[in-house]
């Protein structure tokens, strides 16, 4: 049961540095260039391994810059943009009040707290928002309900969570696992592997 997962493309926040979450930022120009190569690399290996991207279920996270990568990734797999559904599970990490903000301001603005994430990044939780154990709780529960092969679009929190719990690695394991936005992650018995 192949799933293949791939991270929304480049936003101007990521460019920025600036914690995203849950705002709804979109992605830019060059995010769109990295969702078209995705697509045009996921339809050399679907053909590659006789999979038919009719047969798979399409599910993204509701923010607009994972639904506008999905959109670019199906056309560029032949299928009507909008032939997916969302899944609020799949939404990144809330940064709550930190959000708008770089590493670099929070720990300017707030040194204790940005002591007491560096210290605990698995468990700390900002003012307002989530700890990565929280999200990954939830993104555990909606692994858990896949029926079959699926292509998923989320978020660098949501795909390093996922590759922990697949791979058993542990919390400062997962933490410290890196998410390209311009690769695509296959997971199947084998593992997790980026192509």
């Amino acid at each position: 049961m192949p799933i293949y997962f791939l991270r929304h493309g480049q936003t101007d926040w990521n460019v920025d540095g600036l914690l995203q979450g849950q705002t709804d930022t979109l992605i830019n120009e060059t995010g769109r260039a990295q969702a078209r190569a995705n697509a045009a690399r996921l339809a050399e290996v679907l053909a590659d391994a006789g999979h038919d991207p009719r047969d798979f279920d399409y599910v993204a996270s509701p923010l607009r810059r994972a639904c506008e990568t999905m959109e670019l990734l199906r056309g560029g797999l032949g299928l009507e943009a909008a032939g997916y559904r969302t899944d609020r599970r799949l939404m990144e990490i809330a940064f709550g009040d930190w959000e708008g903000r770089s590493y670099r301001q929070i720990k300017r603005d707030d040194p204790e707290a940005h002591r007491l994430r560096q210290a605990d990044k698995w468990s700390y939780r900002p003012p307002g928002g989530e700890s990565y154990a929280m999200l990954s709780e939830r993104v555990r529960a909606w692994y858990g309900e896949i029926a079959g092969p699926a292509i998923v679009v989320a978020h660098g929190g949501v795909g390093r969570v996922l590759s922990g719990h697949i791979g058993s690695l542990s919390p400062a394991e997962t933490i410290r696992l890196h998410v390209p936005q311009d690769l695509v992650m296959a997971i199947d018995d084998g593992g997790c592997r980026w192509l």
